[in-house]
């Protein structure tokens, strides 16, 4: 889906106006945002198009990780990798079950004195993130049928 495409979608819920106002931006320039890029003149570059080109230049997934988390969700990176090769599912299922069993783990010392610091707190979102993505990961080359690439992720430390 195109970005003015979502933010057409997002007028069925939401009026142009009501944004315009609320950003304090003309309701012409807000139509524009869901009309597609011409050389006429019709539609404009739109706030999503501005974030991935900042995203972009910066090279820095931070900010789609923050706007995920503002949002109520997480940002799962998928692998970059893409192979004609196999890699064995069986090994891989094991590995989500290691780390999910980590995860159990760092949970239950973390709650042994009946609280969670701050830095426990941060391991056990950082052991959350790694499980998150390397699950995603799978499903993804399952869903491709290309199980190399968690391989692959993992050893560039993309994965767990």
């Amino acid at each position: 889906m195109d970005s003015h495409e979502v933010f057409k979608q997002s007028f069925e819920k939401t009026s142009p106006k009501a944004i315009a106002g609320e950003l304090g931006v003309s309701l012409s320039l807000v139509y524009k945002w869901a009309q597609e890029q011409s050389d006429n003149g019709s539609g404009s570059r739109n706030p999503l198009d501005r974030i991935l080109e900042i995203i972009r230049l910066t090279g820095e997934n931070h900010i789609v990780e923050w706007l995920c988390q503002e949002c109520g969700g997480y940002f799962v990176k998928n692998p970059t990798q893409s192979s004609a090769e196999g890699y064995e599912v069986l090994p891989a299922t094991s590995e989500i079950i290691d780390q999910f069993s980590k995860l159990l783990r760092r949970i239950s010392e973390s709650a042994l004195d009946h609280s969670i610091t701050p830095d426990e707190a941060d391991s056990i979102r950082e052991s959350w993130e790694k499980l998150k993505r390397y699950t995603e990961g799978f499903v993804r080359c399952c869903e491709e049928g290309d199980l190399e690439a968690i391989a692959a992720a993992d050893k560039a430390g993309e994965g767990v």
